[in-house]
């Protein structure tokens, strides 16, 4: 595909300089000029089949053009495309010093979700979010500055199976009996009265339920709290676009940290989930015990996937802390830290208020 390596240059055709890709438009538009280029329509996003071993012609770099860093204060590795540079690690806030080399073969993309959400958008949500963070410290304001955010794609794989799956346990069923006791009434007599008290009978059961998954959706990074990631989704996969180089125009594209094999563990705990809640259904009665659930998974297929989004990192008092942007929605998830000399300033001021009326009030 010559055409497809001619785009991965990036380069304008009416001045030479670099070109970004740029939302508001789904075009790449020229830093210098402002021209507009359509991408190359990407291939259709087909799933691959998940072996032991993944097919030679499966690990590429993620662009012919591509260079890579990997961060000494966290370990993350991400590739970008000239003129863009390392500077900042956009996961520990961390100043990269490593020397940039050709980025390292990889299973290759299928898919890419490209930004919606241009950076000064990203910026109002995040300024919006720190507005309803109170004694917030002021180095967290600087993820509101156009330098505190960097758009970067994570790496997610998504895994599509089939599974069977035999089952043991037991099916309780409610009934009710009348009971007896003795209480005061308000006169401070004794009385007898009777009351009824649900009693479970259980049945053993075992059985056999089957299901289908799609899209089981595991974030393949490790510098992002998974439970932060997970609150970014709804991930509008529907807009998948096969996976072309020039959606990483101006942006940063991480490694994954999980691998292939490694992150099917992790779909096969979110499924058993799904799993053991059909064979509740399937036991069925008022409650249910399950005491072993033996799973067969077939038919598995993977994609490779990155997901777009605008993240900062900062340090305080030697921990790190982040802001996420879901750069196609909108949705903000951060975390920070409470700064003690706002809230000691806080308790002065009510302290010396407190002191200033009950002065007055004596006069």
């Amino acid at each position: 595909m010559p055409e497809a390596k001619k785009m991965e240059q990036f380069a304008c055709p009416s001045c030479g300089s670099g070109m970004e890709f740029n939302p508001e438009s789904g075009q790449l538009k020229c830093t210098h000029c402002g021209n507009l280029q359509a991408l190359i329509a990407g291939s259709k996003v087909v799933a691959h089949e998940f072996t032991g071993t993944v097919a030679s012609h499966l690990l590429q770099p993620i662009t012919a053009q591509a260079l890579q860093v990997s961060c000494s204060g966290c370990g993350s590795v991400v590739a970008f495309e000239p003129p863009e540079v390392a500077g900042i690690c956009s996961f520990c806030g961390t100043a990269i010093v490593a020397a940039p080399k050709a980025a390292d073969p990889l299973i290759a993309p299928d898919g890419v979700l490209p930004v919606k959400l241009p950076k000064p958008g990203a910026l109002n949500q995040v300024k919006q979010w720190l507005s309803s963070r109170w004694f917030a410290p002021n180095a967290l304001k600087k993820m509101a500055q156009p330098e505190g955010i960097n758009g970067v794609y994570l790496p997610f794989w998504a895994y599509y199976c089939h599974s069977e799956s035999d089952y043991t346990g037991e099916r309780g069923e409610h009934y009710y009996v009348t009971e007896t006791y003795t209480e005061r009434d308000d006169d401070g007599n004794t009385v007898e009265r009777t009351r009824e008290v649900q009693q479970t009978r259980w049945y053993s059961a075992s059985g056999h339920v089957s299901g289908d998954f799609n899209n089981v959706l595991i974030a393949a990074t490790k510098s992002v709290p998974e439970q932060r990631l997970n609150k970014l989704q709804p991930w509008d996969l529907g807009s998948l676009r096969g996976y072309e180089p020039a959606y990483l125009a101006g942006f940063r594209a991480q490694r994954y940290q999980i691998e292939l094999a490694e992150g099917f563990e992790k779909a096969k705990m979110v499924m058993q989930q799904e799993i053991e809640e059909t064979v509740r259904e399937d036991i069925g009665g008022d409650e249910q015990r399950i005491s072993g659930i033996s799973t067969a998974y077939s038919n598995i297929f993977f994609l490779h996937l990155l997901l777009p989004v605008w993240i900062g990192a900062y340090r305080f008092q030697g921990k790190v802390y982040h802001v996420v942007v879901n750069a196609r929605t909108g949705d903000v998830q951060g975390e920070r830290p409470y700064s003690k000399w706002k809230i000691a300033g806080l308790v002065v001021g009510i302290l010396a208020v407190v002191i200033l009326l009950v002065i007055l009030s004596h006069k």
